[in-house]
Protein backbone atom coordinates (compact mmCIF):
# COMPACT_ATOMS: atom_id res chain seq x y z
CA UNK A 1 0.00 0.00 0.00
CA UNK A 2 0.99 3.66 -0.77
CA UNK A 3 4.66 2.09 -2.92
CA UNK A 4 3.54 4.62 -5.17
CA UNK A 5 1.17 7.52 -5.51
CA UNK A 6 -1.46 6.61 -8.23
CA UNK A 7 -3.56 10.19 -8.87
CA UNK A 8 -3.35 13.28 -10.09
CA UNK A 9 -4.82 16.85 -9.34
CA UNK A 10 -3.92 19.87 -11.56
CA UNK A 11 -3.21 23.19 -10.33
CA UNK A 12 -2.08 26.41 -12.00
CA UNK A 13 0.28 23.97 -14.48
CA UNK A 14 1.71 22.19 -11.58
CA UNK A 15 0.88 18.32 -11.28
CA UNK A 16 0.19 17.09 -7.66
CA UNK A 17 0.63 13.15 -6.95
CA UNK A 18 -1.81 11.73 -4.21
CA UNK A 19 -3.48 8.61 -3.31
CA UNK A 20 -5.86 7.30 -0.46
CA UNK A 21 -6.99 3.94 0.85
CA UNK A 22 -9.50 2.30 3.35
CA UNK A 23 -12.62 3.23 4.50
CA UNK A 24 -14.40 5.51 7.38
CA UNK A 25 -14.02 9.08 8.10
CA UNK A 26 -11.57 11.30 6.33
CA UNK A 27 -7.47 11.36 7.89
CA UNK A 28 -5.34 13.62 5.56
CA UNK A 29 -1.26 13.66 5.94
CA UNK A 30 0.72 16.65 5.14
CA UNK A 31 4.51 15.94 5.20
CA UNK A 32 7.24 18.34 5.89
CA UNK A 33 10.70 19.41 4.11
CA UNK A 34 12.70 18.07 2.89
CA UNK A 35 10.30 15.16 3.13
CA UNK A 36 7.53 13.43 1.01
CA UNK A 37 4.35 11.09 1.69
CA UNK A 38 6.44 8.69 1.79
CA UNK A 39 7.14 9.40 5.51
CA UNK A 40 3.67 9.07 6.62
CA UNK A 41 2.67 6.25 4.59
CA UNK A 42 3.29 3.07 7.32
CA UNK A 43 1.01 5.05 9.52
CA UNK A 44 -1.40 5.72 7.19
CA UNK A 45 -1.55 2.56 5.69
CA UNK A 46 -1.51 1.20 9.58
CA UNK A 47 -5.08 3.71 9.73
CA UNK A 48 -6.37 2.85 6.72
CA UNK A 49 -8.24 -0.15 8.85
CA UNK A 50 -10.58 2.50 10.12
CA UNK A 51 -9.99 5.43 8.26
CA UNK A 52 -9.96 6.61 4.40
CA UNK A 53 -6.18 8.00 4.28
CA UNK A 54 -5.11 10.62 2.08
CA UNK A 55 -1.71 11.10 1.41
CA UNK A 56 0.27 13.56 -1.45
CA UNK A 57 3.36 15.21 -2.46
CA UNK A 58 3.00 19.13 -2.63
CA UNK A 59 4.77 20.37 -5.85
CA UNK A 60 8.63 20.76 -5.47
CA UNK A 61 8.59 17.22 -3.38
CA UNK A 62 8.48 13.70 -4.11
CA UNK A 63 6.85 12.85 -6.99
CA UNK A 64 4.84 15.50 -7.71
CA UNK A 65 6.13 18.21 -10.21
CA UNK A 66 9.16 19.91 -9.77
CA UNK A 67 9.09 22.82 -12.62
CA UNK A 68 11.55 25.53 -11.77
CA UNK A 69 9.64 28.04 -12.80
CA UNK A 70 7.13 27.34 -10.22
CA UNK A 71 6.82 29.16 -6.39
CA UNK A 72 6.98 26.62 -4.22
CA UNK A 73 6.49 28.53 -0.81
CA UNK A 74 4.03 27.99 2.22
CA UNK A 75 1.76 30.64 0.70
CA UNK A 76 1.80 28.75 -2.52
CA UNK A 77 0.73 25.34 -0.59
CA UNK A 78 -1.08 26.54 1.79
CA UNK A 79 -3.74 27.80 -1.38
CA UNK A 80 -3.05 24.46 -3.02
CA UNK A 81 -4.03 22.26 -0.38
CA UNK A 82 -7.77 24.21 0.29
CA UNK A 83 -7.83 23.86 -3.48
CA UNK A 84 -7.05 20.05 -3.21
CA UNK A 85 -9.74 19.15 -0.17
CA UNK A 86 -12.02 21.06 -2.38
CA UNK A 87 -10.75 18.77 -5.63
CA UNK A 88 -11.15 15.26 -3.59
CA UNK A 89 -14.83 16.64 -1.79
CA UNK A 90 -13.55 16.11 1.33
CA UNK A 91 -15.20 17.93 3.95
CA UNK A 92 -14.27 18.19 7.73
CA UNK A 93 -10.94 15.72 7.55
CA UNK A 94 -9.17 14.98 10.36
CA UNK A 95 -5.77 16.49 9.26
CA UNK A 96 -2.50 15.23 10.31
CA UNK A 97 0.40 17.40 9.90
CA UNK A 98 4.39 17.66 10.41
CA UNK A 99 7.11 19.94 9.98
CA UNK A 100 6.04 22.48 7.25
CA UNK A 101 3.41 20.77 6.57
CA UNK A 102 1.87 22.49 10.04
CA UNK A 103 2.33 25.79 8.42
CA UNK A 104 0.38 24.64 5.36
CA UNK A 105 -2.19 23.31 7.14
CA UNK A 106 -2.76 26.07 9.34
CA UNK A 107 -2.42 28.64 6.59
CA UNK A 108 -5.52 26.82 4.34
CA UNK A 109 -7.12 26.76 7.44
CA UNK A 110 -6.92 30.33 8.49
CA UNK A 111 -6.28 31.87 5.13
CA UNK A 112 -8.08 29.51 2.72
CA UNK A 113 -11.18 28.36 4.08
CA UNK A 114 -10.61 25.25 4.53
CA UNK A 115 -12.24 23.26 7.64
CA UNK A 116 -11.06 20.52 9.97
CA UNK A 117 -12.60 17.82 11.94
CA UNK A 118 -9.70 18.11 14.15
CA UNK A 119 -5.98 19.17 13.56
CA UNK A 120 -2.57 17.52 14.71
CA UNK A 121 0.70 19.08 14.79
CA UNK A 122 3.73 16.88 14.60
CA UNK A 123 6.85 18.37 15.28
CA UNK A 124 5.95 21.64 13.32
CA UNK A 125 7.06 24.42 11.51
CA UNK A 126 4.49 27.48 13.54
CA UNK A 127 6.74 29.91 15.48
CA UNK A 128 9.23 32.02 14.32
CA UNK A 129 12.30 32.22 14.31
CA UNK A 130 13.01 28.82 12.62
CA UNK A 131 15.25 27.37 9.89
CA UNK A 132 18.81 25.81 11.12
CA UNK A 133 22.39 26.98 10.34
CA UNK A 134 22.28 24.96 6.96
CA UNK A 135 18.64 26.12 5.95
CA UNK A 136 20.13 30.04 6.46
CA UNK A 137 23.66 29.08 4.65
CA UNK A 138 21.35 27.90 1.88
CA UNK A 139 19.27 30.94 1.66
CA UNK A 140 22.34 33.05 1.16
CA UNK A 141 24.15 30.74 -1.13
CA UNK A 142 21.93 29.22 -3.04
CA UNK A 143 23.25 29.44 -6.49
CA UNK A 144 26.50 27.80 -5.20
CA UNK A 145 24.51 25.02 -3.67
CA UNK A 146 22.51 24.81 -7.09
CA UNK A 147 25.79 23.67 -8.55
CA UNK A 148 27.46 21.33 -6.73
CA UNK A 149 28.64 18.22 -7.77
CA UNK A 150 26.57 15.07 -7.21
CA UNK A 151 28.52 13.69 -5.14
CA UNK A 152 29.04 16.79 -3.06
CA UNK A 153 25.52 17.06 -3.09
CA UNK A 154 24.25 13.73 -2.16
CA UNK A 155 26.78 14.00 1.20
CA UNK A 156 25.77 17.17 2.26
CA UNK A 157 21.84 16.19 1.62
CA UNK A 158 22.69 12.85 3.56
CA UNK A 159 24.03 14.75 6.51
CA UNK A 160 21.31 16.94 6.58
CA UNK A 161 18.97 14.70 6.47
CA UNK A 162 20.51 11.77 8.97
CA UNK A 163 20.71 14.69 11.57
CA UNK A 164 16.91 15.21 11.68
CA UNK A 165 17.21 11.76 13.41
CA UNK A 166 17.96 10.92 17.55
CA UNK A 167 18.40 7.64 17.03
CA UNK A 168 19.85 7.40 13.46
CA UNK A 169 18.65 6.17 10.10
CA UNK A 170 18.63 2.80 8.82
CA UNK A 171 20.42 2.73 4.86
CA UNK A 172 17.26 2.23 3.31
CA UNK A 173 15.62 5.10 5.60
CA UNK A 174 17.99 7.73 4.56
CA UNK A 175 17.69 6.34 1.00
CA UNK A 176 14.20 6.53 0.83
CA UNK A 177 14.51 10.15 2.44
CA UNK A 178 17.24 11.70 -0.20
CA UNK A 179 16.05 9.84 -4.02
CA UNK A 180 13.47 12.15 -4.92
CA UNK A 181 16.59 15.14 -4.72
CA UNK A 182 19.17 13.28 -6.08
CA UNK A 183 18.77 13.76 -10.11
CA UNK A 184 19.94 17.27 -11.51
CA UNK A 185 15.83 18.00 -11.26
CA UNK A 186 15.60 17.19 -7.53
CA UNK A 187 18.88 18.53 -6.46
CA UNK A 188 17.77 21.87 -7.71
CA UNK A 189 14.48 21.83 -6.01
CA UNK A 190 15.96 20.64 -2.89
CA UNK A 191 17.95 24.68 -2.89
CA UNK A 192 14.80 25.93 -4.51
CA UNK A 193 12.14 25.15 -1.66
CA UNK A 194 14.81 25.98 0.96
CA UNK A 195 15.93 29.43 -1.14
CA UNK A 196 11.74 30.44 -0.67
CA UNK A 197 11.47 29.37 2.97
CA UNK A 198 10.17 32.75 4.69
CA UNK A 199 9.40 33.10 8.12
CA UNK A 200 6.19 36.14 7.01
CA UNK A 201 4.24 32.68 5.80
CA UNK A 202 3.97 31.58 9.52
CA UNK A 203 4.14 35.24 11.24
CA UNK A 204 1.26 36.35 9.55
CA UNK A 205 -0.83 33.02 10.71
CA UNK A 206 0.49 33.00 13.89
CA UNK A 207 -1.71 36.50 15.68
CA UNK A 208 -4.83 34.06 14.59
CA UNK A 209 -4.20 30.66 16.04
CA UNK A 210 -6.42 31.43 18.97
CA UNK A 211 -9.12 31.68 16.79
CA UNK A 212 -8.60 27.74 15.74
CA UNK A 213 -12.08 26.22 17.31
CA UNK A 214 -11.79 22.53 16.45
CA UNK A 215 -9.91 20.00 18.54
CA UNK A 216 -5.82 20.40 18.33
CA UNK A 217 -3.32 17.96 19.58
CA UNK A 218 0.34 18.82 19.64
CA UNK A 219 2.88 15.95 19.61
CA UNK A 220 6.46 16.16 19.56
CA UNK A 221 9.81 14.63 20.30
CA UNK A 222 11.86 15.42 23.00
CA UNK A 223 15.14 15.53 21.33
CA UNK A 224 13.80 17.56 18.23
CA UNK A 225 17.11 19.34 17.23
CA UNK A 226 15.87 21.14 14.12
CA UNK A 227 12.67 22.33 16.21
CA UNK A 228 12.82 22.19 20.38
CA UNK A 229 10.45 20.58 22.27
CA UNK A 230 9.72 23.84 24.25
CA UNK A 231 7.96 25.32 20.58
CA UNK A 232 5.53 22.43 21.39
CA UNK A 233 4.32 24.17 25.20
CA UNK A 234 4.04 27.83 23.30
CA UNK A 235 2.36 26.57 20.25
CA UNK A 236 -0.56 24.91 23.02
CA UNK A 237 -0.79 27.83 24.65
CA UNK A 238 -1.15 30.12 21.47
CA UNK A 239 -4.29 27.44 20.91
CA UNK A 240 -5.58 27.47 24.01
CA UNK A 241 -7.52 24.25 23.95
CA UNK A 242 -5.00 22.07 22.40
CA UNK A 243 -3.34 19.08 23.94
CA UNK A 244 0.26 18.70 24.38
CA UNK A 245 2.10 15.39 24.11
CA UNK A 246 5.83 14.70 24.62
CA UNK A 247 7.61 11.56 22.94
CA UNK A 248 10.74 10.20 24.41
CA UNK A 249 13.83 9.69 22.85
CA UNK A 250 12.52 11.09 19.25
CA UNK A 251 13.75 13.69 17.49
CA UNK A 252 12.67 15.62 14.14
CA UNK A 253 11.56 12.62 12.20
CA UNK A 254 9.48 11.25 14.98
CA UNK A 255 7.71 8.69 12.27
CA UNK A 256 10.78 7.13 12.22
CA UNK A 257 12.56 7.59 15.79
CA UNK A 258 9.42 6.19 17.31
CA UNK A 259 7.35 4.47 15.02
CA UNK A 260 5.29 2.73 17.24
CA UNK A 261 4.56 5.37 20.03
CA UNK A 262 3.27 8.01 17.15
CA UNK A 263 1.02 5.32 15.65
CA UNK A 264 0.06 4.57 19.06
CA UNK A 265 -0.70 8.38 19.74
CA UNK A 266 -2.50 9.23 16.51
CA UNK A 267 -4.45 6.58 16.80
CA UNK A 268 -5.61 7.19 20.69
CA UNK A 269 -6.23 10.67 19.42
CA UNK A 270 -8.55 10.05 16.44
CA UNK A 271 -9.99 7.26 18.23
CA UNK A 272 -11.14 10.31 20.94
CA UNK A 273 -12.29 13.12 18.29
CA UNK A 274 -14.15 10.76 16.02
CA UNK A 275 -17.00 9.91 18.22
Amino acid sequence: MFESLTREFRWRGRTVRWDRAGSGPAVVFLHGTPWSSQLWAPIAATLAGQFTVYLWDMPGYGASSKDASHPVDLGVQGELFAALLEHWGVERPHVVAHDFGGAVALRARLHHGAEYQSLCLVDVVALSPWGSPFFRLVKENVAVFEQLPPDVHRGALEAYIGGASHRGLRPDDLSVLAEPWLDATGQAAFYRQIAEADERFTEDVEPHYGDIDEPVHIIWGTEDSWIPSDRAQRLGELIPHASVVLIEEAGHLIQLDAPAALAAELGRWLSRVDR
